[in-house]
């Protein structure tokens, strides 16, 4: 398991690398930002000074070679907008983030599982039938659009959620904060979850159901009936194990979604996160910042990705023996 592990983390390596000359050339030509920090009224001696200071007047391989040198430092540079240090922005960002895509995945996970095993096993059922209605909605409408209806019902005719912001955080050790010890952070964080995960549960739901259906036609179920084999045992120990693994991955990036693409749930809840940031940043073209966050989601996708691997090797014991994992991988 160690060396599997190892393994894809050496072949992560380079697809870090890549992200970071994608998101280096994406944004490399994204506005001016000696422009948008000098403003209007500057004359061509302080253009000047200020492009030599950012090393912009260095070709592009060069100011990629150092961005990537920089970052294997721990340094990512020097926000254009702000003044501060981009690792400075990003860790007092990144535990608002953090917090509303694991809720966020809690919602989507949790409940999705047993709807997708439920709507499989009772398909005539008008529940569900319901549970397929809602996913349908919820895979077809647009994520502003989730948390617009969310905030018109919930926060403002019923009054019962904030419909932005964070609410009222303590902190934890150094670096975290937290609004999941208060009340009014527990209450802010409700309709942003929701809004997050609504698509990912809808999405699982429908595929755990598939699954489910084409499980419960294969041989081995019908031969495991024919023993005489209690259903609750069939349903949750062979049919579920062996639906899982097409589940997993795509729980898997469904979660990878959530936490690198969270930027229009926290832009339409004013969420102090890190896709609120990458909005201001886009607006100021702060390269630095921009690079930053498309790093960290490509650094996301990465250990999600070797998560589920992992997965794969805990749920299906034929990976664990090499000649069978690697006949069934071709």
């Amino acid at each position: 398991m160690l060396a599997f592990a190892f393994s894809r983390a050496l072949q992560a390596i380079p697809v870090v690398l890549v992200v970071g000359l994608i998101a280096f050339a994406l944004f490399a030509y994204v506005g001016d930002p000696v422009l948008i920090m000098l403003g209007q009224e500057h004359t061509e001696a302080q253009r000047k000074l200020l492009v030599e200071q950012l090393g912009l007047d260095q070709p592009f391989y060069v100011q990629y070679v150092r961005y990537i040198w920089a970052v294997l430092h721990g340094q990512l540079g020097i926000s254009y907008s702000f003044g501060r240090p981009v690792a400075q922005l990003i860790a007092g960002r990144l535990p608002a983030t953090l917090e509303l895509a694991s809720v966020a995945a809690v919602f989507a996970v949790i409940p999705a599982i047993p709807l997708g095993l439920f709507s499989a096993i009772r398909p005539r059922n008008l529940l569900s039938r319901g549970i397929l209605l809602v996913s349908l909605l919820g895979v077809s409408a647009p994520t502003f659009m989730i948390g617009l209806l969310l905030i018109l019902g919930f926060s403002v005719a019923l009054g019962w959620f904030p419909s932005f912001g964070r609410g009222q955080v303590v902190q934890v050790g150094r670096w975290w904060t937290t609004g999941l010890l208060t009340g009014s952070g527990l209450r802010a964080i409700v309709l942003p979850a929701l809004t997050l995960g609504s698509v990912q549960m809808s999405f699982i739901v429908r595929l755990m159901r598939a699954e489910i259906i084409r499980a419960l036609q294969a041989d081995y179920i019908r031969f495991a009936r024919a023993r005489g084999l209690p259903e609750r045992s069939l349903y949750c120990v062979h049919v579920c194990r062996n639906a899982l693994l097409p589940v997993v991955t795509a729980a898997g990036l469904q979660l990878g979604n959530v936490l690198a693409f969270s930027v229009v749930t926290e832009t339409v809840f004013q969420w102090p996160g890190l896709g609120l940031l990458f909005i201001s940043a886009v607006r100021g073209a702060d390269i630095p910042v921009m690079s930053a966050y498309l790093m960290l989601a490509g650094l996301g996708f990465v250990a999600i990705n070797l998560s589920v691997d992992l997965a794969y090797h805990a749920i299906d014991p034929r990976l664990r023996i090499p000649h069978l994992g690697a006949s069934s991988e071709s």
